[in-house]
Protein backbone atom coordinates (compact mmCIF):
# COMPACT_ATOMS: atom_id res chain seq x y z
CA UNK A 1 0.00 0.00 0.00
CA UNK A 2 1.20 3.82 -0.77
CA UNK A 3 1.82 5.83 2.06
CA UNK A 4 0.94 9.04 2.22
CA UNK A 5 2.27 11.85 4.28
CA UNK A 6 -0.50 14.54 5.35
CA UNK A 7 -0.12 17.84 4.79
CA UNK A 8 -0.67 20.28 7.44
CA UNK A 9 -1.88 23.92 7.13
CA UNK A 10 1.02 26.28 7.23
CA UNK A 11 -1.55 28.04 10.22
CA UNK A 12 -1.64 24.84 11.97
CA UNK A 13 1.72 24.13 12.05
CA UNK A 14 2.61 27.42 13.12
CA UNK A 15 0.27 27.02 16.02
CA UNK A 16 2.08 23.69 16.78
CA UNK A 17 5.34 25.32 17.43
CA UNK A 18 3.99 27.81 19.05
CA UNK A 19 2.71 25.70 21.25
CA UNK A 20 5.73 23.89 21.63
CA UNK A 21 7.91 27.34 22.77
CA UNK A 22 4.97 28.08 25.50
CA UNK A 23 5.50 24.62 26.83
CA UNK A 24 8.67 24.96 26.97
CA UNK A 25 8.88 28.15 28.55
CA UNK A 26 6.14 26.92 30.98
CA UNK A 27 8.78 23.71 32.05
CA UNK A 28 11.79 25.87 32.20
CA UNK A 29 10.08 28.23 34.50
CA UNK A 30 8.83 25.31 36.68
CA UNK A 31 12.13 24.02 36.98
CA UNK A 32 14.50 27.18 37.58
CA UNK A 33 11.60 27.96 40.42
CA UNK A 34 11.70 24.33 42.25
CA UNK A 35 15.67 24.61 42.03
CA UNK A 36 15.52 27.89 43.62
CA UNK A 37 12.77 27.97 46.43
CA UNK A 38 12.89 24.31 47.26
CA UNK A 39 16.52 23.46 46.70
CA UNK A 40 17.41 19.88 48.24
CA UNK A 41 21.39 20.19 48.13
CA UNK A 42 22.55 21.77 51.21
CA UNK A 43 20.50 18.70 52.83
CA UNK A 44 22.20 16.41 50.30
CA UNK A 45 25.46 17.08 51.12
CA UNK A 46 25.30 17.43 54.60
CA UNK A 47 23.86 13.70 54.57
CA UNK A 48 26.44 12.83 51.91
CA UNK A 49 29.86 14.15 52.89
CA UNK A 50 29.33 14.59 56.60
CA UNK A 51 27.47 11.47 57.24
CA UNK A 52 29.02 8.91 54.90
CA UNK A 53 31.97 10.89 54.11
CA UNK A 54 34.75 10.18 51.39
CA UNK A 55 33.49 7.54 49.19
CA UNK A 56 36.85 5.12 48.46
CA UNK A 57 36.43 2.44 46.03
CA UNK A 58 36.34 -0.65 48.48
CA UNK A 59 35.37 0.80 51.46
CA UNK A 60 32.22 0.01 53.69
CA UNK A 61 31.51 4.59 53.25
CA UNK A 62 31.10 3.33 49.00
CA UNK A 63 28.82 0.91 49.63
CA UNK A 64 26.75 3.19 51.85
CA UNK A 65 26.42 5.83 50.14
CA UNK A 66 25.00 3.25 46.95
CA UNK A 67 22.60 2.47 49.57
CA UNK A 68 21.90 6.01 50.74
CA UNK A 69 21.37 7.11 46.88
CA UNK A 70 18.76 4.16 46.04
CA UNK A 71 16.32 5.20 49.22
CA UNK A 72 16.64 8.98 48.39
CA UNK A 73 15.62 8.03 44.75
CA UNK A 74 13.43 5.83 45.87
CA UNK A 75 12.19 8.70 48.41
CA UNK A 76 11.21 10.67 45.55
CA UNK A 77 9.27 7.88 43.68
CA UNK A 78 12.35 7.15 40.90
CA UNK A 79 13.45 4.01 40.43
CA UNK A 80 16.83 2.98 41.51
CA UNK A 81 19.14 0.33 41.83
CA UNK A 82 22.65 -0.66 42.69
CA UNK A 83 24.52 -2.61 40.03
CA UNK A 84 27.56 -4.61 40.41
CA UNK A 85 30.42 -4.08 37.96
CA UNK A 86 33.55 -5.86 39.45
CA UNK A 87 35.43 -6.49 42.87
CA UNK A 88 37.57 -4.24 44.84
CA UNK A 89 39.80 -4.82 47.58
CA UNK A 90 38.02 -4.04 50.60
CA UNK A 91 40.23 -1.57 52.95
CA UNK A 92 38.44 0.71 56.11
CA UNK A 93 40.22 3.54 57.11
CA UNK A 94 40.81 3.87 61.22
CA UNK A 95 42.75 6.63 63.20
CA UNK A 96 45.65 7.76 62.44
CA UNK A 97 48.12 9.07 64.50
CA UNK A 98 51.74 10.99 64.02
CA UNK A 99 53.59 11.97 67.01
CA UNK A 100 57.24 13.50 67.09
CA UNK A 101 58.59 12.38 70.24
CA UNK A 102 62.60 13.20 69.70
CA UNK A 103 64.16 16.20 70.24
CA UNK A 104 60.33 17.78 71.45
CA UNK A 105 57.08 16.03 71.44
CA UNK A 106 54.63 17.18 68.94
CA UNK A 107 51.25 15.98 67.60
CA UNK A 108 51.73 16.19 63.61
CA UNK A 109 49.39 17.00 61.11
CA UNK A 110 49.00 13.79 58.49
CA UNK A 111 47.17 10.46 58.12
CA UNK A 112 48.00 7.15 56.33
CA UNK A 113 47.32 6.92 52.44
CA UNK A 114 44.44 4.81 51.02
CA UNK A 115 45.03 1.37 50.91
CA UNK A 116 47.96 1.31 53.48
CA UNK A 117 48.70 -1.40 56.10
CA UNK A 118 47.91 -1.02 59.26
CA UNK A 119 50.32 -1.04 62.48
CA UNK A 120 48.00 -3.83 64.06
CA UNK A 121 46.90 -2.35 67.02
CA UNK A 122 50.63 -1.26 67.93
CA UNK A 123 52.51 1.92 67.93
CA UNK A 124 55.43 2.23 65.77
CA UNK A 125 58.21 4.26 66.81
CA UNK A 126 61.63 4.98 64.62
CA UNK A 127 64.37 7.60 63.95
CA UNK A 128 63.72 9.37 60.50
CA UNK A 129 65.76 8.94 57.56
CA UNK A 130 66.02 10.82 53.74
CA UNK A 131 66.48 8.60 50.96
CA UNK A 132 69.93 8.88 50.32
CA UNK A 133 71.31 10.35 47.05
CA UNK A 134 73.85 7.97 45.38
CA UNK A 135 75.91 7.35 42.63
CA UNK A 136 73.50 4.59 40.84
CA UNK A 137 71.26 1.67 41.49
CA UNK A 138 73.96 -0.58 43.00
CA UNK A 139 74.87 1.97 45.42
CA UNK A 140 71.01 2.30 46.29
CA UNK A 141 70.60 -1.43 46.91
CA UNK A 142 74.60 -1.14 49.28
CA UNK A 143 72.89 1.27 51.07
CA UNK A 144 69.47 -0.02 51.84
CA UNK A 145 70.56 -1.74 54.96
CA UNK A 146 70.34 2.18 56.76
CA UNK A 147 66.35 1.85 56.85
CA UNK A 148 65.94 -0.90 58.94
CA UNK A 149 63.49 0.13 61.50
CA UNK A 150 62.89 3.39 60.22
CA UNK A 151 61.04 5.89 58.81
CA UNK A 152 62.03 6.68 55.31
CA UNK A 153 60.93 9.94 54.03
CA UNK A 154 61.01 10.20 50.01
CA UNK A 155 59.56 13.50 49.20
CA UNK A 156 61.30 16.20 48.44
CA UNK A 157 61.32 19.28 51.29
CA UNK A 158 59.66 22.24 49.62
CA UNK A 159 61.39 25.18 49.79
CA UNK A 160 58.55 27.50 50.40
CA UNK A 161 55.32 26.42 52.16
CA UNK A 162 53.79 29.54 50.60
CA UNK A 163 51.94 29.32 47.23
CA UNK A 164 52.84 31.58 44.08
CA UNK A 165 49.99 33.96 43.75
CA UNK A 166 51.05 34.52 47.79
CA UNK A 167 54.90 35.72 47.08
CA UNK A 168 53.53 37.26 43.71
CA UNK A 169 50.80 39.33 45.53
CA UNK A 170 53.68 40.35 48.33
CA UNK A 171 57.02 39.70 47.20
CA UNK A 172 59.33 41.56 44.69
CA UNK A 173 60.64 40.44 41.35
CA UNK A 174 63.97 39.29 42.25
CA UNK A 175 62.78 37.26 45.68
CA UNK A 176 59.96 35.50 43.57
CA UNK A 177 62.34 34.62 40.38
CA UNK A 178 64.89 33.58 43.05
CA UNK A 179 62.60 31.20 44.75
CA UNK A 180 60.94 29.97 41.80
CA UNK A 181 64.35 28.84 40.55
CA UNK A 182 65.99 27.57 43.49
CA UNK A 183 62.60 25.41 43.90
CA UNK A 184 63.36 24.58 39.75
CA UNK A 185 67.13 23.13 40.96
CA UNK A 186 65.08 21.42 44.20
CA UNK A 187 63.12 19.78 42.14
CA UNK A 188 65.20 18.40 39.48
CA UNK A 189 67.71 17.34 42.04
CA UNK A 190 65.35 15.00 43.87
CA UNK A 191 63.90 14.27 40.62
CA UNK A 192 67.39 12.28 40.11
CA UNK A 193 67.68 11.43 43.45
CA UNK A 194 64.79 9.22 42.90
CA UNK A 195 66.07 8.02 39.56
CA UNK A 196 69.04 6.88 40.34
CA UNK A 197 67.63 4.30 42.86
CA UNK A 198 66.43 2.38 39.79
CA UNK A 199 63.23 1.60 40.61
CA UNK A 200 59.74 3.31 40.09
CA UNK A 201 57.39 4.68 43.26
CA UNK A 202 55.80 1.02 43.32
CA UNK A 203 59.06 -0.87 43.94
CA UNK A 204 60.76 1.79 45.93
CA UNK A 205 58.25 1.25 48.24
CA UNK A 206 58.60 -2.48 48.26
CA UNK A 207 62.51 -2.24 48.57
CA UNK A 208 62.41 -0.34 51.46
CA UNK A 209 59.77 -2.66 52.80
CA UNK A 210 61.81 -5.41 52.34
CA UNK A 211 64.68 -3.73 53.76
CA UNK A 212 63.49 -3.57 57.10
CA UNK A 213 62.03 -0.01 56.95
CA UNK A 214 59.24 0.88 59.96
CA UNK A 215 57.18 2.98 56.93
CA UNK A 216 57.43 4.96 54.08
CA UNK A 217 56.88 9.06 54.34
CA UNK A 218 55.86 11.21 51.80
CA UNK A 219 54.79 14.82 51.39
CA UNK A 220 52.77 15.45 48.35
CA UNK A 221 51.88 19.11 48.40
CA UNK A 222 49.17 20.63 46.25
CA UNK A 223 50.70 23.98 46.36
CA UNK A 224 48.13 25.93 48.29
CA UNK A 225 48.51 27.13 52.38
CA UNK A 226 47.47 23.47 54.25
CA UNK A 227 46.69 21.44 51.36
CA UNK A 228 48.24 17.91 50.35
CA UNK A 229 47.00 15.62 48.04
CA UNK A 230 46.40 11.61 49.38
CA UNK A 231 46.37 8.91 47.01
CA UNK A 232 47.03 5.55 47.43
CA UNK A 233 49.84 3.42 49.56
CA UNK A 234 52.61 1.04 47.43
CA UNK A 235 53.59 -0.68 50.68
CA UNK A 236 52.06 -4.19 51.89
CA UNK A 237 53.31 -4.74 54.81
CA UNK A 238 54.58 -1.31 56.83
CA UNK A 239 52.22 1.98 56.82
CA UNK A 240 52.37 5.23 54.26
CA UNK A 241 51.74 8.09 55.71
CA UNK A 242 51.74 11.67 54.13
CA UNK A 243 52.85 14.40 56.61
CA UNK A 244 51.70 18.43 56.19
CA UNK A 245 54.35 20.41 54.44
CA UNK A 246 55.12 22.09 57.59
CA UNK A 247 55.39 19.24 59.73
CA UNK A 248 57.51 17.55 56.82
CA UNK A 249 59.89 20.41 56.29
CA UNK A 250 60.88 20.29 59.92
CA UNK A 251 61.36 16.49 60.03
CA UNK A 252 63.42 16.79 57.09
CA UNK A 253 65.59 19.66 58.37
CA UNK A 254 66.23 18.39 61.94
CA UNK A 255 66.85 14.86 60.06
CA UNK A 256 69.47 16.53 57.49
CA UNK A 257 71.61 18.13 60.27
CA UNK A 258 71.61 15.00 62.38
CA UNK A 259 69.83 15.43 65.12
CA UNK A 260 67.85 12.00 64.50
CA UNK A 261 64.32 12.84 65.43
CA UNK A 262 61.76 10.08 66.16
CA UNK A 263 58.10 9.77 65.55
CA UNK A 264 55.32 7.24 66.80
CA UNK A 265 52.62 6.16 64.22
CA UNK A 266 50.02 4.08 64.52
CA UNK A 267 47.45 3.12 61.73
CA UNK A 268 45.05 1.49 62.45
CA UNK A 269 42.70 0.14 58.88
CA UNK A 270 41.22 -2.75 58.65
CA UNK A 271 41.75 -5.13 55.78
CA UNK A 272 38.37 -6.44 53.93
CA UNK A 273 39.12 -9.08 51.28
CA UNK A 274 37.71 -8.87 48.03
CA UNK A 275 34.71 -6.65 47.96
CA UNK A 276 31.59 -5.90 45.28
CA UNK A 277 31.64 -2.59 43.63
CA UNK A 278 28.53 -0.96 42.12
CA UNK A 279 27.23 1.59 39.76
CA UNK A 280 24.07 3.22 41.03
CA UNK A 281 21.42 3.85 38.62
CA UNK A 282 18.30 5.61 39.01
CA UNK A 283 15.30 6.15 35.47
CA UNK A 284 12.22 7.84 34.88
CA UNK A 285 10.45 6.17 32.19
CA UNK A 286 10.08 7.78 28.93
CA UNK A 287 6.47 7.44 27.52
CA UNK A 288 6.87 7.98 23.69
CA UNK A 289 10.43 6.37 23.05
CA UNK A 290 11.19 4.51 25.73
CA UNK A 291 13.91 2.96 24.42
CA UNK A 292 15.99 6.05 23.90
CA UNK A 293 17.87 7.47 26.68
CA UNK A 294 18.83 10.98 27.69
CA UNK A 295 21.25 10.56 30.75
CA UNK A 296 22.98 12.15 33.55
CA UNK A 297 26.21 11.57 34.80
CA UNK A 298 28.77 11.92 37.61
CA UNK A 299 31.31 9.73 39.51
CA UNK A 300 30.32 8.63 42.83
CA UNK A 301 33.63 7.28 44.46
CA UNK A 302 36.16 9.49 45.50
CA UNK A 303 39.82 9.57 47.81
CA UNK A 304 39.79 9.82 50.48
CA UNK A 305 42.18 12.88 52.57
CA UNK A 306 38.99 15.06 52.17
CA UNK A 307 34.96 13.80 52.01
CA UNK A 308 34.52 14.50 47.95
CA UNK A 309 33.06 17.20 48.40
CA UNK A 310 34.32 18.99 44.83
CA UNK A 311 35.17 15.63 43.04
CA UNK A 312 32.70 14.35 42.97
CA UNK A 313 30.19 14.79 45.53
CA UNK A 314 29.27 18.34 43.93
CA UNK A 315 28.65 16.56 40.35
CA UNK A 316 26.69 14.31 42.22
CA UNK A 317 24.59 16.27 44.09
CA UNK A 318 23.58 18.07 40.78
CA UNK A 319 22.49 15.18 39.20
CA UNK A 320 20.37 14.10 42.13
CA UNK A 321 18.83 17.68 42.50
CA UNK A 322 18.17 17.39 39.08
CA UNK A 323 16.53 14.48 38.26
CA UNK A 324 14.22 15.07 41.88
CA UNK A 325 13.36 18.43 39.88
CA UNK A 326 12.33 16.24 36.86
CA UNK A 327 10.04 13.75 38.55
CA UNK A 328 8.64 17.07 40.05
CA UNK A 329 8.24 19.22 37.16
CA UNK A 330 8.52 16.48 33.76
CA UNK A 331 6.94 13.77 35.45
CA UNK A 332 6.27 11.32 32.00
CA UNK A 333 9.37 12.74 29.43
CA UNK A 334 9.36 11.41 26.12
CA UNK A 335 12.39 9.21 26.57
CA UNK A 336 13.90 7.52 28.82
CA UNK A 337 15.76 9.61 31.82
CA UNK A 338 18.71 7.66 33.43
CA UNK A 339 21.58 9.12 36.09
CA UNK A 340 24.06 7.28 36.42
CA UNK A 341 26.54 7.05 39.32
CA UNK A 342 29.72 5.72 38.52
CA UNK A 343 32.09 4.04 41.03
CA UNK A 344 36.03 3.91 40.58
CA UNK A 345 36.73 6.61 38.53
CA UNK A 346 39.26 7.91 39.94
CA UNK A 347 41.45 4.54 39.52
CA UNK A 348 40.43 4.54 35.51
CA UNK A 349 36.63 5.13 34.71
CA UNK A 350 36.04 1.49 35.70
CA UNK A 351 32.25 1.92 36.29
CA UNK A 352 31.42 3.85 33.44
CA UNK A 353 33.39 1.84 31.13
CA UNK A 354 31.70 -1.02 32.91
CA UNK A 355 28.19 0.15 32.06
CA UNK A 356 29.27 1.07 27.81
CA UNK A 357 30.16 -2.48 28.15
CA UNK A 358 27.61 -4.32 29.84
CA UNK A 359 24.57 -2.37 28.29
CA UNK A 360 25.39 -1.70 24.36
CA UNK A 361 21.45 -1.02 23.88
CA UNK A 362 21.27 1.59 25.61
CA UNK A 363 24.62 3.32 24.17
CA UNK A 364 22.98 2.53 20.65
CA UNK A 365 19.99 4.50 21.68
CA UNK A 366 21.78 7.41 23.40
CA UNK A 367 19.92 10.42 22.91
CA UNK A 368 22.89 12.02 24.74
CA UNK A 369 24.99 12.18 28.43
CA UNK A 370 25.63 15.29 30.29
CA UNK A 371 28.64 14.77 32.76
CA UNK A 372 30.11 17.23 35.55
CA UNK A 373 33.10 16.23 37.21
CA UNK A 374 35.65 19.29 37.74
CA UNK A 375 34.54 20.90 40.89
CA UNK A 376 32.06 23.06 42.69
CA UNK A 377 32.08 26.54 39.84
CA UNK A 378 28.98 27.55 37.66
CA UNK A 379 29.57 25.64 34.21
CA UNK A 380 31.44 27.49 31.98
CA UNK A 381 32.48 25.24 29.02
CA UNK A 382 30.57 22.59 26.92
CA UNK A 383 32.09 21.13 23.64
CA UNK A 384 30.51 18.90 20.94
CA UNK A 385 33.30 16.11 21.89
CA UNK A 386 34.06 15.52 17.59
CA UNK A 387 30.31 15.23 17.08
CA UNK A 388 30.07 16.78 13.40
CA UNK A 389 26.40 18.59 14.22
CA UNK A 390 26.71 18.79 18.01
CA UNK A 391 26.38 22.56 16.91
CA UNK A 392 22.91 22.60 15.93
CA UNK A 393 21.23 20.14 18.42
CA UNK A 394 23.09 21.59 21.73
CA UNK A 395 22.98 25.41 20.34
CA UNK A 396 18.91 24.70 19.96
CA UNK A 397 18.42 23.03 23.54
CA UNK A 398 20.90 25.60 25.31
CA UNK A 399 18.53 28.41 23.52
CA UNK A 400 15.99 27.42 25.96
CA UNK A 401 18.52 27.45 29.57
CA UNK A 402 18.18 31.12 31.51
CA UNK A 403 20.71 34.19 30.13
CA UNK A 404 22.41 34.60 33.42
CA UNK A 405 23.21 30.61 33.12
CA UNK A 406 24.22 30.22 29.42
CA UNK A 407 25.43 33.45 28.54
CA UNK A 408 28.19 32.02 30.57
CA UNK A 409 29.19 29.07 29.00
CA UNK A 410 31.78 28.81 26.22
CA UNK A 411 30.96 26.65 23.30
CA UNK A 412 33.28 24.52 21.19
CA UNK A 413 32.09 22.77 17.73
CA UNK A 414 32.78 20.33 16.84
CA UNK A 415 35.49 20.22 19.13
CA UNK A 416 37.83 17.08 19.89
CA UNK A 417 36.77 13.68 21.71
CA UNK A 418 37.94 13.16 24.99
CA UNK A 419 39.72 10.38 25.34
CA UNK A 420 39.90 10.08 29.52
CA UNK A 421 39.65 12.69 32.24
CA UNK A 422 35.62 11.83 33.54
CA UNK A 423 33.24 8.97 32.51
CA UNK A 424 31.96 11.31 29.35
CA UNK A 425 34.54 9.68 27.59
CA UNK A 426 33.76 6.13 28.23
CA UNK A 427 30.82 6.88 25.77
CA UNK A 428 32.68 9.04 23.32
CA UNK A 429 34.72 5.86 22.91
CA UNK A 430 31.60 3.94 22.03
CA UNK A 431 30.47 6.79 19.53
CA UNK A 432 27.79 7.54 21.51
CA UNK A 433 26.91 11.43 22.45
CA UNK A 434 28.77 12.10 25.87
CA UNK A 435 28.93 15.95 26.84
CA UNK A 436 31.08 17.56 29.60
CA UNK A 437 29.87 20.37 31.80
CA UNK A 438 32.68 21.90 32.85
CA UNK A 439 32.98 24.20 35.35
CA UNK A 440 34.91 27.06 36.59
CA UNK A 441 37.77 26.68 38.57
CA UNK A 442 37.22 28.42 42.35
CA UNK A 443 41.24 26.99 42.83
CA UNK A 444 39.88 23.24 42.22
CA UNK A 445 43.31 22.06 40.77
CA UNK A 446 45.36 23.21 43.96
CA UNK A 447 42.53 23.01 46.62
CA UNK A 448 40.13 20.85 46.79
CA UNK A 449 41.29 18.17 43.52
CA UNK A 450 42.10 15.07 45.58
CA UNK A 451 43.33 16.64 48.67
CA UNK A 452 42.94 16.71 52.49
CA UNK A 453 40.51 20.35 52.33
CA UNK A 454 38.39 18.92 49.98
CA UNK A 455 35.35 19.39 52.22
CA UNK A 456 31.62 20.37 52.39
CA UNK A 457 32.69 24.26 53.30
CA UNK A 458 34.56 24.47 50.07
CA UNK A 459 30.86 24.29 47.95
CA UNK A 460 29.77 27.49 46.62
CA UNK A 461 25.90 26.22 46.55
CA UNK A 462 24.42 29.52 44.36
CA UNK A 463 26.68 27.66 41.72
CA UNK A 464 25.94 24.27 41.84
CA UNK A 465 22.56 24.72 42.25
CA UNK A 466 22.82 27.31 38.42
CA UNK A 467 24.38 23.57 37.25
CA UNK A 468 21.39 21.37 38.77
CA UNK A 469 18.98 24.25 36.80
CA UNK A 470 21.49 23.63 33.74
CA UNK A 471 21.23 19.64 33.65
CA UNK A 472 17.58 19.55 33.98
CA UNK A 473 16.53 21.99 31.22
CA UNK A 474 19.50 19.93 28.82
CA UNK A 475 17.66 16.67 29.35
CA UNK A 476 14.44 18.49 29.22
CA UNK A 477 15.46 19.62 25.86
CA UNK A 478 16.90 15.87 25.01
CA UNK A 479 14.04 14.39 26.09
CA UNK A 480 11.46 16.56 23.66
CA UNK A 481 13.41 16.93 20.52
CA UNK A 482 11.62 15.10 17.83
CA UNK A 483 15.28 13.77 15.88
CA UNK A 484 17.68 11.59 17.05
CA UNK A 485 20.48 13.22 16.99
CA UNK A 486 23.10 12.73 14.40
CA UNK A 487 26.31 10.88 15.95
CA UNK A 488 28.57 11.20 12.92
CA UNK A 489 32.03 12.01 13.79
CA UNK A 490 33.81 15.39 12.50
CA UNK A 491 37.07 14.49 10.61
CA UNK A 492 40.07 14.68 13.27
CA UNK A 493 42.94 17.19 12.57
CA UNK A 494 46.49 15.10 11.89
CA UNK A 495 48.36 14.35 14.88
CA UNK A 496 50.74 17.74 15.38
CA UNK A 497 53.55 15.82 17.01
CA UNK A 498 53.21 12.35 14.50
CA UNK A 499 51.74 14.04 11.58
CA UNK A 500 49.54 10.88 11.53
CA UNK A 501 45.22 11.16 10.80
CA UNK A 502 43.37 11.94 14.18
CA UNK A 503 41.74 8.91 15.66
CA UNK A 504 38.74 8.63 17.83
CA UNK A 505 39.60 7.84 21.30
CA UNK A 506 39.61 3.72 21.78
CA UNK A 507 37.15 1.84 23.50
CA UNK A 508 39.11 0.48 26.52
CA UNK A 509 37.91 -2.24 28.61
CA UNK A 510 37.38 -1.69 32.96
CA UNK A 511 39.38 -3.54 35.22
CA UNK A 512 36.91 -5.23 37.34
CA UNK A 513 39.47 -6.78 40.16
CA UNK A 514 41.36 -4.22 41.51
CA UNK A 515 43.31 -3.34 44.21
CA UNK A 516 45.08 -6.99 43.57
CA UNK A 517 48.65 -8.59 42.93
Amino acid sequence: MKKTRLLLPAALLAGSVAFGQVADSVIVKSIVKEATENSQLKNLAHELLDGIGPRLVGTPQMKQANDWAVAKYTSWGIAARNEKWGEWRGWERGVSHIDMVYPRVKTIEGMQLAWSPSTNGKTVTGETIILADVADSTAFQQWLPNVKGKFVMISMNQPTGRPDYNWEEFGTKESVEKMKKERAADQQAWASRMRKTGLNAKNLALALEKAGAAGVVTSNWSNGFGVNKIFGANTTKIPTIDIALEDYGMLFRLTESSIKPKISVRTDSKELGLVPTFNTLAEIKGTEKPNEYVMLSAHFDSWDGGTGATDNGTGTLVMMEAMRILKKIYPNPKRTILVGHWGSEEQGLNGSRAFVEDHPEIVANLQALFNQDNGTGRVVNLGGQGFLHSYEYLTRWLSKVPADIRTQIETRFPGSPGAGGSDFASFVAAGAPGFSISSTSWSYGNYTWHTNRDTYDKIVFDDVRSNAILAAILVYMACEDPKKISTEKSVLPPNPRTGEPGRWPAKTSPTRKGGVN
